[in-house]
């Protein structure tokens, strides 16, 4: 599923609720391929200038500031900088479910250094040693979509890549190891939506806005 230039309104007849994700913005420890819990790591210049335009990629049209959406944010400072940057700091509640996988004993480790601790690791299928298990991230993901679709209107969350790969895997009714083969890049925006009734991936890993 690659990039896409644009997203397009609800059409007519889907009148769903929609989830658009937005990762937050680059840091010192995404930039360095670290896997970034819980600790709290401010976003890098670059990521505060992505963080700006994709708060413009919303504000203009066909999105034009997404009025009625229901927004929220993960409270870890990366994501709650991306949201304010973007321009819905003020629309914005703070949820502890938004908040990134707790990798436990392989926070702050890059994913080389893991594999020379334990060659073949995948997070999706093994989990991590001292943190979050596999069941804990699901039930997780599973909240952030039974809120979501729980009533007539869009939702905008700004949160973590493995966190929102994971909803993107639980929205479309799939086991979270789908959410290895859907990457996110930092400040991307994507939108899980509807196709003939069934829960979709209607835009993934849309950076387009980071051109500009």
């Amino acid at each position: 599923m690659g990039s896409a230039s644009h997203i397009p309104g609800k059409a007519l007849d889907l009148m769903a609720p929609r989830i658009l994700l937005a990762r937050h913005g680059q840091t010192e420890w995404s930039l360095s391929g670290k896997h970034t819990g819980r600790t709290d790591v401010p976003l890098l210049e670059e990521g505060r200038r992505g963080a700006k335009l994709l708060g413009e990629r919303l504000h203009r049209a066909p999105l034009d500031g997404l009025p009625g959406v229901e927004v929220r944010t993960s409270p870890l400072v990366r994501a709650r900088e991306t949201c304010e940057l973007a321009g819905f700091g003020e629309r914005a509640a703070e949820w502890d479910t938004l908040m990134e996988w707790d990798y436990g004993a392989y926070e702050g480790l890059t994913p080389d250094e893991i594999q020379s601790l334990r060659p073949g690791w995948l997070i999706w299928r093994d989990g991590v040693p001292e943190g979050e298990s596999l069941s804990d991230v699901t039930t997780r993901a599973d909240e952030v979509v039974s809120w979501a679709r729980s009533a007539d209107r869009d939702v905008l969350i700004f949160a973590h890549g493995h966190i929102l790969r994971s909803i993107g895997a639980r929205w479309l009714g799939l086991p979270l190891d789908f959410a290895a083969r859907i990457r996110l890049n930092p400040t991307s925006l994507s939108v899980l939506g509807w196709a003939y009734g069934e829960p979709a991936l209607e835009n993934w890993n849309d950076v387009g806005h980071l051109a500009g």
